[in-house]
């Protein structure tokens, strides 16, 4: 005989096969910027059910995937890039969100530039770029898993300085801060948020202008990731930018 916490191989494998069967799948929040305006890339569903309606992008994992993996595969075959920001969401379990059978979603939302994206690919896949304030009804729970990842955008924002992901690589300030009141929903006092972001001490003034908006034009910056690792190492309170 064995003890409960004893038992062979094939009798652990044979409890495993009499339970339930569900599916996993991790559902990709993707955000991009322009033109003030904060985007969602979505597409529509193509298999049943719910086929045709708009949808987030995601996927069932692979036996032998990771979560994270998973996430950054549906990321990198939708819009070609890889090394982007993303993190976790939550796991959305409700028995019956998914018509199609049990299934349960790890949401994931992503910040990328929409200057770097394969345009192509995109459209290969059908999936287009939505102001987040205008989207259609999306299936599911996916326009709850919008929701819930605009609000943990705007904790995040408020302590890590992850509007610049959504960025050129360089930017001006204004540019900066229109990004901010797109996460924010709401216009921010120029002055102050500029006097804010320069105190940190991390933008990096270069020589060149951006003069599409003026002639006088405005001064570009970099953003200064050695500076923030090191600051970030020693515990430093950035506060809400």
């Amino acid at each position: 005989m064995y003890e409960e916490n004893e038992k062979p191989a094939a009798v652990v494998k044979d409890l495993y096969q009499q339970k339930d069967k569900m599916y996993v799948a991790t559902d990709c929040i993707i955000f991009g910027f322009d033109s003030g305006n904060l985007k969602l890339l979505i597409f529509k569903r193509r298999v049943a059910p719910l086929q045709g309606e708009w949808s987030l992008i995601g996927s069932f994992l692979k036996l032998e995937e990771d979560v994270s993996a998973a996430a950054k595969r549906v990321l990198e075959e939708i819009t070609g890039l890889k090394d982007v920001y993303m993190e976790e969401l939550k796991v959305y379990g409700a028995a019956d969100r998914d018509p199609g059978y049990r299934c349960i979603s790890v949401g994931q939302y992503a910040l990328i530039r929409l200057n770097d994206y394969d345009r192509e690919l995109v459209k290969e896949h059908g999936a287009e770029w939505h102001d987040v304030d205008k989207l259609p009804t999306l299936v599911l729970d996916h326009d709850l898993m919008v929701q819930d990842a605009l609000e943990k955008l705007k904790q995040k924002a408020r302590f890590k300085p992850i509007g610049i992901e959504l960025l050129p690589e360089k930017f001006t300030i204004p540019q900066l801060q229109s990004v901010y009141e797109a996460i924010f929903q709401k216009e921010l006092d120029a002055r102050n948020f500029r006097k804010k972001v320069l105190s940190h001490d991390l933008l990096v003034k270069l020589e060149e202008k951006d003069k599409l908006g003026s002639k006088r034009g405005a001064f570009l910056y970099k953003f200064d990731h050695r500076r923030y690792d090191q600051l970030t190492r020693n515990g430093y309170d950035f506060g809400i930018w």
